[in-house]
């Protein structure tokens, strides 16, 4: 029960009623009865775990975004692709373990695949700053680009952060700057890229490695410019309405695609990434394959067109003209 979230608990007492029953296989011989309740129970978990993920909250995607069960970008990478060969360094101040990046193959590409990257437990979240990566993690993310824009390299980015490190040391060596100059840098990369958002899209710490010519995300991964807390926390003055902020901010991936914020949504089997890890991967390397072999078809010219419109299409309105009395 350690890493049950509150609206699977129905779930989990289901499967606990099951098991019980199926640890006493001599009842089973001799009672017909416990049989069919045990064929009742097996029907009544698939309907409850379907009742339950296909009706899920905006705020239940964003717990489910954060499952410390769920798959991370180094996972991503040792299942979806192949050879990897991680590089370290910024070569201005030190090695960010938030950050990671190297050569890769994906199927038969050859790509530089960058990623934020948490921690499985406490020690692992201290070295990897629990996914928030400090100035140097974006410095030497844009080094690892501009390596593959050298060599001629896709780029495949993977974002799973709360946000960028927002402490007095990441400030005095310039966080902001650092992701300002990424942004700035990303949009003129004459190789194609391709971004997939795999759990938590934080703010200025998701874009630093962003800018992408297609934008992927994971069914119950979530793009936010703020966090459902800090939202709730400034508008409501109560973090307990962030299931209410979380609904307002349109976050979920359905939500970025109605948007045109994001090209496209990646499946995740029935219960989320976190049970079916393999699926998962096999579900992003493909969309991968797909986006990358439409772009490299485009011409540097064309393609460079492409992003600089779809990111100057971001954030149009409407304002409806009031109604005369």
């Amino acid at each position: 029960m350690k890493h049950v979230l509150e609206f699977e608990k129905p779930l989990v007492e289901l499967q606990q009623k099951l098991e019980d029953l199926k640890r006493h296989p001599e009842a089973r011989s001799v009672d017909i009865h416990i049989e069919e309740e045990i064929l009742q129970i097996e029907r009544k978990i698939a309907d409850t775990r379907k009742q339950i993920f296909e009706n899920l909250t905006p705020w239940q995607r964003v717990q489910l975004a954060r499952h410390p069960k769920r798959p991370y970008s180094l996972d991503y990478i040792g299942k979806a692709f192949s050879g990897f060969e991680e590089l370290h360094g910024d070569r201005l101040f030190a090695e960010d373990r938030a950050m990671v990046g190297g050569f890769a193959k994906l199927g038969e590409h050859r790509v530089m695949v960058i990623g934020t990257q948490k921690g499985r437990d406490t020690k692992e979240n201290i070295r990897r700053n629990f996914g928030s990566a400090h100035p140097e993690g974006y410095r030497k993310a844009l080094r690892l680009m501009q390596l593959a824009d050298k060599f001629g390299l896709p780029i495949i980015t993977l974002i799973d952060t709360a946000g960028a490190y927002p402490g007095i040391g990441a400030e005095e060596r310039h966080i902001a700057e650092a992701i300002a100059v990424n942004l700035r840098e990303m949009m003129v990369l004459q190789v194609p890229v391709v971004a997939a958002v795999l759990g938590e899209g934080g703010s200025g710490g998701a874009l630093g490695i962003g800018v992408a010519d297609r934008v992927l995300v994971l069914e119950n991964a979530y793009y936010s410019v703020i966090s459902p807390e800090g939202c709730a926390a400034i508008l409501w003055k109560d973090r307990s309405a962030s299931p209410k902020a979380a609904e307002a901010l349109k976050i979920t991936a359905k939500e970025l695609l109605e948007f045109g914020l994001a090209d496209e949504i990646v499946p995740e089997p029935l219960g989320g990434a976190h049970n079916d890890a393999d699926t998962t991967a096999a579900n992003l390397k493909a969309a991968l394959l797909v986006n990358l072999a439409t772009l490299k078809k485009l011409s540097v010219e064309e393609r460079l067109k492409q992003r600089y419109a779809k990111y100057r299409a971001y954030g149009h309105f409407v304002e409806k003209k009031p109604v005369a009395a």
